[in-house]
């Protein structure tokens, strides 16, 4: 093979890894995707669909870097915060991937209110927990990644990938029972109306704020937290 034809194929491979990943096109649906009902939560180019929570109206401090939806932690005259949909899900599955600095700290609420009385996403939203590698709280089992925050999981961590690798989860609700994914492994299961997850709840640090997880319908909340996270690939279906 000539030099010229092997630097060919190393541009065309190269072009197609920027393209896609292993759950194909990045930011796109497949056909198949759309058949079952899939609809892309970020376009892969804007922030359409969003808005700093609280803050309809606002400028954000989130935007998009290559296709990537992230945090701009320095910015200036914008609204920093957490991201919510403007729209507001019950019975779905959504998915994603994302990474995040090995110190990492940052999450995904879900049922969030977005009412006068609720400021802040966790005064209503259970979190799903996203920590770099080296996060000192992976080794909390209330706490690590890809599980309920504050929630101790019965079921095994999940593995994570190598720094600078993409993670992929999954969260499924329908009729307030809740699944939560990391690579592939269930790392919590909860029904948010039973009396097991109230009494635990009745014990946690979230027994004062009477409105969490009380509904089973709410926005989806990306969290500004003290370090950069990043997202793509997000996608939800109605179940």
């Amino acid at each position: 093979m000539s030099r010229a034809s092997w630097f060919g194929i190393a541009a065309t491979l190269t072009l197609s890894a920027s393209s896609f990943n292993v759950f194909g096109e990045i930011n796109a649906l497949t056909p198949a995707e759309e058949a079952q009902g899939w609809q892309l939560l970020f376009d892969g180019n804007t922030t359409k669909g969003w808005h700093p929570f609280q803050h309809p109206d606002a400028k954000s401090a989130w935007e998009v870097q290559d296709g990537v939806l992230t945090v701009n932690l320095k910015a200036s005259d914008v609204q920093h915060g957490d991201l919510a949909t403007d729209k507001v899900f019950e019975n779905y599955e959504l998915q994603f991937e994302w990474k995040s600095p090995v110190e990492g700290n940052s999450g995904v609420f879900i049922n969030v209110q977005e009412t006068p009385e609720h400021q802040i996403a966790w005064q209503t939203g259970p979190e799903y927990q996203l920590l770099g590698t080296a996060h000192k709280d992976n080794d909390d089992p209330a706490k690590r990644s890809g599980d309920i925050f504050g929630y101790t999981s019965p079921l095994a961590a999940a593995k994570m990938h190598s720094d600078g690798q993409w993670n992929h989860s999954v969260i499924k609700q329908n009729n307030g029972k809740v699944e939560f994914y990391l690579n592939g492994t269930l790392t919590s299961s909860v029904d948010f109306k039973s009396n097991e997850w109230k009494n635990w709840l009745s014990q946690s640090r979230f027994k004062d704020l009477p409105q969490f997880s009380a509904s089973s319908k709410g926005h989806i909340v990306l969290q500004e937290w003290t370090s950069p996270i990043y997202f793509r690939n997000m996608k939800v279906r109605v179940l």
